[in-house]
């Protein structure tokens, strides 16, 4: 009887022995689960797509119209490079505030990037962007026409890949085609202004030819 008592009694040591594995199996697993979710919400907070938008003359515009579309809350970046003479003084920051909720300011040399803001050239300087910040530098071209929009789009490729889209908007020449070629290349979104829709419609039907 006392034998049995006791294998009784060691049986019962061992179940709550393996229950408490169990719960402290799941309990592991379970803080697991929660940390990987935890990175992967704040991988997808960092990892979102940065656009870049490359408009010249008529381009204003259709900007504006783009940005009257826009959801403030889209999780999306946007950088606007404009071909600009050195010294000019833009309003385009006043001008684009009327049509989106989202913080619009010019850019500054190393500001990072962040979603729902749009970022806007200077004039006299190319931009280029690097670990998801922006950079400024003197233009290098020092004969023949500036590419400031084909810059940005190329250095926007090789930086962020597939999170990068790109759009051409109404210019003339070809600025941005290159560039757009680039993105493709490097797995990201391209788009370009309707031809018919443009003011000038040089630099959509450049980059639609590629």
């Amino acid at each position: 009887m006392v034998a049995k008592k006791r294998a009784t009694k060691k049986e019962t040591l061992k179940k709550a022995s393996a229950k408490k594995i169990v719960e402290k199996k799941a309990a592991v697993k379970g803080q697991k689960k929660n940390a990987r979710l935890s990175a992967s919400g704040a991988s997808n907070k960092r990892e979102f797509p940065i656009v870049g938008m490359g408009a010249s003359a008529g381009g204003l515009e259709a900007i504006e119209g783009f940005f009257s579309h826009v959801r403030p809350d889209s999780n999306l970046a946007f950088v606007v490079i404009q071909h600009l003479a050195p010294g000019h003084k833009s309003i385009m920051d006043m001008l684009l505030k009327k049509y989106t909720e989202m913080k619009v300011v010019q850019i500054e040399d190393g500001m990072k990037v962040e979603p729902n803001c749009v970022y806007l050239n200077p004039p006299g300087k190319d931009v280029s962007i690097m670990n998801r910040r922006l950079l400024l530098t003197d233009p290098t071209e020092s004969r023949g026409v500036r590419l400031p929009i084909d810059h940005f789009f190329r250095c926007l490729a090789e930086d962020q890949g597939e999170m990068a889209i790109c759009i051409v908007f109404s210019g003339t020449g070809a600025d941005g085609t290159l560039g757009l070629r680039a993105i493709k290349g490097a797995g990201g979104m391209a788009m370009v202004q309707d031809e018919s829709q443009a003011r000038y419609d040089n630099m959509p039907r450049n980059a639609i030819d590629t």
